[in-house]
C-alpha cells in the first residue's frame, strides 16, 4: 500500500508517570465524553474502501467500518466481527462461508444483510481502482448471498483468504449509499464500526463519535476521538510539543524518536518491533532505462542500508536485506547474500556487460512526507557513486505520488509497506507477483507459482521454504531493493492510556482502547 497496514512482534515499553498501577484506574465520570486528540502523518487517500490501499485510510476504516472478521489485540488469527462465524467448507480451501451476526444496522437504521457483504466485495473488484485493494482478491472468483450466509468461491486454494477478509479491503458498506461502479464522492461514511465519522476535512482532521448501535467482536466502544493529520513529521512534532494533541503516532521525526526517554515523567512511550518495511521499487518495463536486469543488479550493489538507517533515520529503523521482514515465516537475508557490501567495481562490471551508456539516467520519485526528502538525497548520493548513474529526484504529494507509480510514470520510487495481515503472503503477490500493487511490470512464473503454492497450506509454518526460494528469485531479478524495517513508536501524554493498542501487531488501529486515566 499503500504505505499502508500490520505491526507485529509487539514488544511494548510502557512508561507511566504514575506507575504501572495507574493504567488500571477508572476514568472519572467527567472524562467519559472528553475528546482524545491523536496526531499522525498517515494521510487518508479515500473514505471509500474500494478506493484506498494505504495505512492512513485503513487506520480510519478499522474504526468506522466493520469487516466480517477482525483480530484480537496482538492476535494472529482472525476472529468473527460482523460475522457470527466463518469457516472453509469442503476440501481444497476453495469455498469460504460466513454467517452474518444479527442486529447490525447502518447509520440509516437499515439492517446489514448478506447482500450488503456481497455488494461490498463485488464493487471492490468491479471498480478496480489503481490505488484500491482489488489485487488482494485475485483468488476471489465470485460471492453469493443466501439468507444470512455469505459464500466466497475461490479460483484456487487460498488459506490466506480469511486474513484478506479481516483487512480494510473487507470493509462492509451500505449498498444503498455506495455506487456499484464508481467511488462514492463527498465526505459521508456509512459504516457499522465502533465509531461514526461526524466530521471530516481532508488532510486536516476527522472527528469520531462512539457508535451506540455497534454490534460486533468488541464489548463496547471508547471515548470520542479527533484525528489530526499533519503534512510531515516536523509539523506533527510541533503539535506534540505545543500540546495540541494527546497522542502522536506515525511518525515523529527520527531525531525525536531516537531521543525518547523512559524516564520522562510527562509522557508515555510505546516502542514495538514491526513488520512495516520500505523498498526501492524499480520499473522493469522495456520503456524504462532499468529494464535490463544487469542495470538493476548494479543498483543493488550500490545501496548502503547501514548508512541510510544510521544517518537519515538515527537508528530508529533496521537495515533490511530481504523481501519478507524479520519475524515472519520465510525471512532470509537474500540481498545480503547476493550483494554483501556496496561495490562500485561490481556495479560497473554489470553495466559494462549490459552495454549501456554511462551514466544511466533515471527518475526517482518519493512521497514528500516524513524523511522522504532526506532519504531520497542519501540514496541519490549512493546510487551516483562512481558516476555510473544520474538520478533525477522529485517529491510528490501523497495521493499524486500513488498515481504516478500506479500508472508507470516513474523509473524508481521508494515506498513504505505496512503488511495487510500477519503472514508472509502479504509480501508476495502484492509486491512481486504479476500485476502487483506496486506496478513494477515484473512478472516471473517461478515467483507466481511459489506464491500460489504457498497459499494452499492451512498450516502456515509449511510456507517457509516457498518464501525462501521466492526471495532468492527476487534478489536475482531485482524488481525492488529492500531498504529498512520500521520500529513503531506511539507517544501519549501521561493522562492517556492505551497507546500500545494503536500498533499492537494486528493492523487494527484501536482508537477505542485509548482512555483518560
Amino acid at each position: 500500500m499503500r504505505s499502508v497496514r500490520m505491526r507485529i512482534l509487539a514488544i511494548f515499553l510502557v512508561v507511566a508517570a504514575v506507575g504501572v498501577g495507574g493504567w488500571e484506574l477508572l476514568p472519572s465520570q467527567g472524562d467519559e465524553n472528553r475528546t482524545i486528540t491523536v496526531g499522525t502523518t498517515d494521510a487518508v487517500t479515500s473514505l471509500d474502501p474500494a478506493g484506498a490501499y494505504d495505512a492512513g485510510s485503513w487506520a480510519l476504516f478499522s474504526n468506522v467500518f466493520q469487516s466480517l472478521l477482525s483480530y484480537e489485540p496482538g492476535g494472529a488469527t482472525p476472529v468473527p466481527d460482523a460475522a457470527k462465524s466463518c469457516a472453509f467448507v469442503g476440501s481444497g480451501l476453495r469455498t469460504y462461508t460466513c454467517e452474518l451476526r444479527a442486529g447490525i444496522t447502518f447509520p440509516s437504521g437499515r439492517a446489514m444483510t448478506a447482500q450488503d457483504v456481497k455488494y461490498s466485495f463485488d464493487r471492490v473488484k468491479k471498480i478496480n481502482s489503481d490505488v484500491g485493494p482489488a489485487s488482494l482478491f485475485s483468488t476471489l472468483a465470485s460471492v453469493t448471498a443466501d439468507g444470512d450466509t455469505v459464500t466466497f468461491h475461490l479460483s484456487s486454494p487460498d488459506a490466506t483468504f480469511p486474513f484478506k477478509v479481516a483487512s480494510g479491503a473487507g470493509s462492509i458498506v451500505d449498498r444503498e449509499k455506495y455506487p456499484a461502479g464508481s467511488l462514492r464522492s463527498g465526505n459521508d461514511v456509512d459504516g457499522t464500526g465502533p465509531y461514526r465519522l461526524t466530521a471530516y476535512t481532508k488532510d486536516k482532521q476527522a472527528t469520531l463519535e462512539p457508535n451506540s448501535s455497534y454490534k460486533g467482536e468488541l464489548d463496547g466502544t471508547g471515548r470520542p476521538v479527533k484525528l489530526r493529520y499533519y503534512g510531515d513529521s516536523a509539523k506533527l512534532d510541533a503539535a506534540w510539543k505545543d500540546k495540541r494533541i494527546d497522542v502522536a503516532t506515525r511518525n515523529l521525526p527520527p531525531k525525536v524518536l531516537s531521543r525518547l526517554s523512559a524516564s520522562d515523567p510527562d509522557q508515555r512511550v510505546t516502542e514495538s518491533d514491526s513488520s512495516d518495511t520500505r523498498n526501492l521499487y524499480l520499473n522493469t518495463r522495456q520503456s524504462s532505462p532499468l529494464h535490463d536486469v544487469r542495470v538493476r543488479r548494479a543498483l543493488a550493489w550500490l545501496v548502503d542500508r547501514e548508512q541510510l538507517a544510521a544517518t537519515v533515520y538515527d537508528g530508529t529503523v533496521d537495515p533490511l536485506y530481504s523481501l519478507v521482514p524479520a519475524g515472519l515465516n520465510g525471512h532470509t537475508t537474500s540481498f545480503a547474500d547476493a550483494y554483501p557490501d556496496p561495490s562500485v567495481k561490481k556495479a560497473r562490471q554489470l553495466l559494462t556487460e549490459a552495454g549501456v551508456s554511462l551514466p544511466v539516467h533515471f527518475t526517482f520519485g518519493y512521497g514528500d512526507r516524513d524523511a522522504g526528502a532526506q532519504e531520497a538525497a542519501e540514496l541519490k548520493h549512493q546510487l551516483e557513486a562512481g558516476g555510473l548513474f544520474k538520478v533525477d529526484v522529485k517529491g510528490y504529494e501523497w495521493t499524486d505520488f500513488q498515481k504516478h507509480w500506479a500508472t508507470g510514470k516513474l523509473d524508481a520510487w521508494a515506498v513504505g509497506w505496512a503488511a495487510d495481515y500477519p503472514d508472509p503472503d502479504t509480501f508476495g503477490a502484492q509486491l512481486v507477483g504479476t500485476d502487483s500493487t506496486m506496478n513494477t511490470g515484473y512478472s516471473n512464473k517461478l515467483v507466481d507459482n511459489l506464491i500460489i503454492d504457498s497459499q494452499q497450506y492451512a498450516d502456515r509454518s509449511r510456507v517457509t521454504q516457498d518464501f525462501r526460494s521466492l526471495q532468492d528469485d527476487v534478489a536475482r531479478d531485482v524488481p525492488l531493493i529492500p531498504l529498512w524495517q520500521r520500529k513503531e513508536y506511539v507517544v501519549s501524554s501521561e493522562a492517556v492510556g492505551g497507546g500500545q493498542y494503536l500498533d499492537d501487531g494486528t493492523g487494527v488501529y484501536r482508537l477505542w482502547r485509548l482512555e483518560w486515566i
